[in-house]
This record gives C-alpha cells, structure tokens and sequence, in this order.
C-alpha cells in the first residue's frame, strides 16, 4: 500500500492584507556562530537562534564530535573546546542539510582520527566535490560515496597552507573553509577559481568570525587566515530572518496590504535583506520603525530584470510575484538554484506551469510573464522554500495545494503558525 501525501489548502484572499508577524533567527548566522562557538574555549551564548530542523541537526553533529550544545531557553549555550574535536563511533546524520554537512566536513579535520557523516537521498546529488579537492590541498583526506551519501574524513591531518577552491556552485564551500583555518597547522591561503556564488554570504561569515574575535585578510579573489587566532567564548544575537521574512513582505506586495516583520532591521549582515530593493523596484513601499520593516504592496506590480545571483533563496518568492507583475520578468545568473534542496528552476517551471502560469526556464534563470492562473495541487519537493513560496500563491489563486507542507521546519518551524495570522485581519 503506498503512503498517502499530506497537503495542506491554502485559503485565497481578495482583499489586503495588515498584520503582524514574527519569524526566527536566520538559520545562517546561527550555524556560523555555533561553528564559531564551538572552536572558542568556554561558554558562549546564542540569542534568538534558528530553531529548524538544520539547526538542530548541525547541534547534534556538533555534540557526536565531543562540543556540548544545549538549549537555555531563547538561546544555546555552546561549551567551546578550543579547536578539539573527537571522532565518534556512529556516522552523523546530516540529511539534506547543505550548511551542516559542509560546515561539519571541514571542522571533522581537526578530530582524533576518522569522522564518516550519512546524508539523504538528495544530499548525495548535492556538491561537495570541489570542497573536499581543497581540503586535500590543506593536508586532509577526504572521501564521498554517492552510492550510500556517505563522507569520510580523515581527521588529524588538518596542514594548512594554499588551497585552489571553485565556489561558483556554493559559496558555503569557502566559508567552511574560513571558520577553521585558524586551526590549521599553518597559515590558510584560499585562491577562488571562477566565480564566487552568494557572496554576501562569504561577508556574513567573515562578521561572525570577527565577532569571536578571528580576522580574515581578503583582497581581490584571495582569502587568508593566520594560524594561531583563538575564538573567544562570546554572548551572540542572532539577527531575524530576513529570508524567512521575505514570504510575509511578498504576500504584502501581493495583495497591496501592509504586513510588518517583528525584528527585521535595515542595517543587517543578512545579504537576502536586499530582497527589499527588489520590493521597491516592483513599486512597493518600505519603512523601518521600532517594531520591525513594513512592507505595504502596490496597486499593480512592476516586472523587472535583475541578477539574483547574491539573493539565490529569493527566486522562489520573486517568481511567484512576477507571475501577478506587469509586464515581462527576467531572473538572471542563478545557475546555482538546481543545487539546492531540489532543482528549483526545474521545480519552479514544471509546478507554476501547472498554474497556468507562463514561466520559462534559461541556462542560468528564469523568464516570467504576468499571467492568469487556476487551481492545482503543487510538489514542493520537500523543499522548504518551494513550500512557504508556493503559499503565497495560494493567498492569490483560490484551490491551490501543496505537499507536504511540513517541510517548512527546515528553516521555519512555525512558519503555517504565522502565515495564518494573515487570515485574522483585512482592509
């Protein structure tokens, strides 16, 4: 007997939309400080961290490899070790945790001997090889069975020195790199080949590091870290999530309402808060009070043309809102998206064609044109942001459906909690 899906109906609403919404701590800037706390010796303190399923699996990596991770309340205490690691006798699971695996791979060559990590499915078509080639240019072996998404590595073996790196297919790749080089036998030179994808994520790592207190000398495409530097033990808040708060300022935008996200500041390390530039060059309004950052929607969306390229986790939520925009839409140089949790061009052309919606995949983005749509049950490949995205569309669109629902808690966890305080009051 096959298992049934679950799906979740998401109710239409024809008039604007005012409210109040509260979103987590970026998932992002959570996984850096833990990594960064981790390597400090003592206690360190994370604020408002992320409370998804990719948090919690990288805390639980983190205490397999001998660093204590526990919750507090509204935050983790992290019992730093100082740059020892010990190998466990059972695999990590990292599922399909991009950040996790990558961050915890490179930390796992400073362990006492041999670290293995067992993914999902999907995490196995993910890339890691050009991580790995760099870190057996810095002294470690490591090795990737696809067949089993099974990594192995070899710990102890951490040497330092120059390493070529090609991060043009995930930029998580260098930052995993940065976070532990001051633990390296000697000083760490990264040269990036090609492109570099993400990069306000690069600056994002490069701020935690600094606030534990590790340097970075960056100059054109080259990267170094001194050996030597210590982590300090530090207390650390981690900012709202400007991704997740991205969904609520869209459905503002959408149905030309005024939604306010709880938290969210202009001045942010958060690369995807540029998000709200795009807002205003579709024709929204934003304003910043005491309270958080206020989207209010225009009468009639703009469609643009725009390099997505720093603001991948974007194109979900711009594609939905380029569908209702007038005019032609171009999302452009974010080749990166089909490594992802699912291939989201691919996803985003086969599920909003289902729509009715006219969406045309290119080598490296996206065509969209403004568009008449009607029910469908959609597939969100247990992708996260392919869920709260196509929810949007559901407050627009009456009968649309989406699988598995759930797949929210990734990043997200309340995210359904939230989004339905939009139904609690219209103009």
């Amino acid at each position: 007997m096959k298992s049934s899906t679950s799906t979740r109906l998401i109710k239409s609403i024809n008039k604007p939309i005012t409210a109040t919404i509260a979103v987590p701590g970026s998932k992002s800037i959570t996984n850096r400080a833990l990594i960064c706390a981790a390597l400090g010796l003592g206690e360190s303190r994370i604020g408002n961290y992320s409370d998804g399923d990719d948090t919690s699996l990288l805390a639980n990596g983190l205490n397999q490899l001998g660093i204590l991770v526990r919750r507090d309340g509204p935050s983790l205490i992290v019992e730093g070790k100082g740059g020892r690691v010990y190998a466990p006798k059972f695999p990590i699971p990292v599922g399909n945790a991009g950040t996790t695996l990558r961050f915890l791979v490179t930390l796992a060559a400073l362990a006492d001997r041999g670290v293995v990590f067992e993914g999902s499915p999907r995490m196995a078509e993910r890339p890691i090889t050009d991580l790995l080639v760099a870190l057996k240019s810095l002294g470690t072996d490591a090795t990737f069975e696809d067949l089993f998404a099974r990594y192995k590595v070899q710990g102890g073996s951490f040497r330092g020195g120059t390493a070529q790196l090609r991060a043009d297919r995930s930029s998580q790749f260098l930052s995993s790199l940065l976070m532990i080089a001051p633990y390296a036998q000697e000083d760490v030179c990264i040269e990036i080949m090609g492109e570099l994808c993400s990069t306000p994520y690069v600056a994002m790592t490069v701020a935690v590091m600094k606030h534990f207190g590790v340097e970075v000398l960056h100059k054109d495409y080259q990267y170094q870290v001194k050996a030597g530097q210590l982590y300090k033990p530090n207390i650390f808040e981690v900012e709202a999530d400007a991704s997740g708060a991205s969904y609520f300022w869209g459905a503002a935008a959408l149905t030309n309402g005024s939604i306010t996200v709880q938290g969210t500041r202009l001045h942010s390390m958060q690369g995807d808060l540029r998000f709200l530039d795009v807002l205003k060059t579709m024709g929204c309004l934003i304003e910043e009070s005491g309270e958080g950052i206020t989207v209010a929607g225009p009468g009639q969306l703009r469609a643009i043309d725009i390099d997505m390229n720093d603001m991948p986790d974007m194109v979900p939520t711009l594609a939905i809102l380029a569908l209702f925009a007038k005019g032609t839409t171009h999302i452009l140089n974010v080749s990166h998206l089909q490594h992802k949790e699912s291939d989201r061009l691919e996803a985003l052309q086969e599920e909003l064609r289902k729509t009715g919606g006219s969406i045309t995949r290119s080598n490296d983005g996206l065509e969209i044109n403004g568009s008449t749509m009607h029910d469908a049950q959609l597939n969100t490949r247990e992708d996260h942001r392919l869920a709260m995205s196509f929810a949007l569309l559901g407050l627009k669109v009456s009968g649309i459906s989406i699988e598995k629902p759930e797949c929210v808690s990734k990043s997200f966890p309340n995210f359904w909690k939230e989004f339905d305080k939009l139904y609690e009051r219209t103009n």
